[in-house]
């Protein structure tokens, strides 16, 4: 995810993933390409650094047989972010299957994850909240009937 282009041209890094897909852990290194006109975290750039992360854990936990997408995000901007800035995602197993039931036959579930980016004395810079929209496929709830 680093190399992928939207990121690797943002400063953005994935430091890690766990092999379960109920953690992920971002950093974005503030740079001249990263930042604004008062030489702080671009709040572009903050949006991107936290963009498809909770809609990645909740897809890869699910599997193929449910849509699953990032609809909405909200930042609020809490202190200047300088040097690099990390972000925490985490979606229990036990909040993916709330979801799987709660869109078990096709029902459409919008639900908001939240996490903090920080810098590195652990100061908050931001806090977001992202919303991800889960719907079993209809190929699926078709074929259970």
């Amino acid at each position: 995810m680093s190399l992928w282009l939207p990121n690797l041209f943002s400063g953005i890094r994935v430091k890690r993933f766990s092999e379960d897909w109920t953690e992920a852990t971002v950093q974005l290194h503030v740079n001249p390409i990263t930042r604004n006109f008062v030489k702080t975290a671009f709040g572009g750039s903050l949006s991107a650094m936290t963009d498809p992360y909770f809609f990645m854990l909740v897809m890869h936990q699910l599997g193929r047989d449910y849509v699953v997408w990032d609809t909405k995000g909200e930042i609020e901007f809490v202190k200047p972010g300088r040097g690099v800035l990390t972000a925490h995602f985490a979606v229990s197993r036990e909040q993916a299957e709330q979801l799987r039931e709660r869109a078990r036959g096709g029902a459409k579930v919008l639900e908001w994850f939240e996490t903090d980016i920080t810098d590195a004395a652990g100061d908050v810079v931001a806090h977001v909240r992202r919303e991800v929209y889960v719907r079993q496929k209809r190929r699926v709830t078709a074929s259970a009937n």
